[in-house]
Formats: structure tokens, C-alpha cells, sequence
């Protein structure tokens, strides 16, 4: 048996119509994405990449086309099957982190857990191992708002892995940090890639794009780009 197919899209579209103009935000996109990938999408701003993050986080339709996530036909679903779906397949990570801000880091990670109804023993100790490997064993009962960038960014990775989501997709997950803690955030990445995690990362920037093992590069709504050939900069960092 194959490696399973996490991500089909075929032949995407997304047109938005505003009183009578058309604006055509995806034509024709096609791609696939394997368990155990790790994918940045990358494209200049109003290139097409956040309307495309957006349908492929189920948080969008497309206009036209087919979108299978995990085996499930996206577009054939209700908003409450969406809503479903972005919950147990898909875990997410914003650039502005989304964190509540006057909530303890192990607070944070709890709060989805305790919407899907774990128990409390349960979210507290899984909480736990997931701040313990995003290195923030330290500092869990600190609010967000006594954390730096990087950490209430670490705080987001470990709140999106605890309800162990087929996929993580991170959208922009870099841009309102300092450089030399993007460098731990991809690091941390690369590590949950290597344990097996898929991993869609939406960027802008040239050097985080290098750390995915693939790039896909969008332009004016299209990919003109597919490549899994570059040179990946691995981190070596102990996390």
C-alpha cells in the first residue's frame, strides 16, 4: 500500500464577484500532498496563497473544482460538517497566534480539548507533553501576555497538536517574530515533520520557504512552481 494521500486538489477555482466586478483569486489548481510531507506554499502578497490557505483549512469553498482532505470531499459538506472537519483533521497555526492573552500557557493548549470533551486529567496531562516538547516545560503558568513572540508561538504549535490532527497548517507562522526565534520555530517544525506530522506552511519570505522539503510557488492565482528538489535547510537545534 502507497503512502496515503492527506491533500487533492484538482483543478481549483475561487472567483470573488463584487457588484459587477469579477476577480478571479485561483484558477486551475491542481496539486497533492502526501502523509508525512512537509509543503510551503510561497507567493508574493495578493498572489493567491491566502485564499488557497483558506480553502485547503476548510475555512473557504471554492468556486470550482474538487478538494478531498483526508479522504472527505470538502465542497459536498455542510457549514457544520466544515466545522467538523477543521476540528479533527486540522490544526492550525496563525501568524498572530490567537492565543487569549491574560491566560496561562497551559490554559491556552487545554481550551480546544475541552471543547471535543476530553476530561480534565486527560487535557492536563496532554497539555504537558505538548508544551514539554516545544521546549516551554518552564513556562507553562505564565499568562501570554509574560511571553515573548517566539514562545506564545510555541504555546499555538502545542495547542494544535493536542487533538492529533492529520495535518498542521501554519499561516505565516514566522512573520511577527525576531529571525533568530523563526530559526527555533522551524526547527520545531522540521522536528514534528521528522516524527511523522504533515505540515502546509503558507509564507512570503524565501528563507523560511527553504525549510520545508517541498515549495509550491503561486502567482496570480496559478502555480507556476512544484519543487521538491531544492536544498532543505535542516536545523540542528536541541528542543
Amino acid at each position: 500500500m502507497g503512502v496515503v494521500s492527506m491533500i487533492k486538489v484538482s483543478h481549483i477555482s475561487k472567483v470573488y464577484h463584487l457588484d459587477e466586478v469579477e476577480t478571479v483569486a485561483l484558477s486551475d489548481i491542481s496539486f497533492e500532498v502526501k502523509s508525512g510531507e512537509f509543503v510551503a506554499i510561497m507567493g508574493p502578497s495578493g498572489s493567491g496563497k491566502s485564499t488557497l490557505m483558506h480553502i485547503l483549512g476548510a475555512l473557504d469553498l471554492p468556486t470550482g473544482g474538487e478538494y478531498i482532505l483526508d479522504g472527505e470531499k470538502v465542497e459536498n459538506l455542510s457549514d457544520d460538517e466544515l466545522a467538523d472537519i477543521r476540528n479533527r483533521k486540522i490544526g492550525f497555526i496563525f501568524q498572530a497566534y490567537n492565543l487569549l492573552p491574560r491566560t496561562t500557557a497551559i490554559k491556552n493548549v487545554m481550551l480546544p480539548m475541552l471543547y471535543a470533551g476530553v476530561g480534565k486529567e486527560e487535557r492536563i496531562d496532554r497539555a504537558k507533553k505538548y508544551l514539554q516538547m516545544v521546549g516551554l516545560e518552564n513556562r507553562m503558568e505564565h499568562t501570554s501576555n509574560q511571553l515573548s513572540g517566539g514562545q506564545q508561538q510555541r504555546v499555538a504549535i502545542a495547542r494544535a497538536l493536542v487533538l492529533n490532527p492529520a495535518i498542521l497548517l501554519a499561516d505565516e507562522p514566522t512573520g511577527n517574530i525576531a529571525s533568530d526565534q523563526a530559526e527555533e520555530i522551524m526547527a520545531i517544525f522540521q522536528k514534528l515533520n521528522d516524527q511523522g506530522h504533515t505540515i502546509i506552511m503558507i509564507t512570503h519570505e524565501p528563507d523560511i520557504a527553504e525549510h520545508a522539503k517541498r515549495i509550491i510557488h503561486i502567482k496570480d492565482g496559478k502555480i507556476f512552481a512544484d519543487s521538491s528538489n531544492h536544498k532543505q535547510r535542516k536545523i540542528k537545534k536541541n528542543q
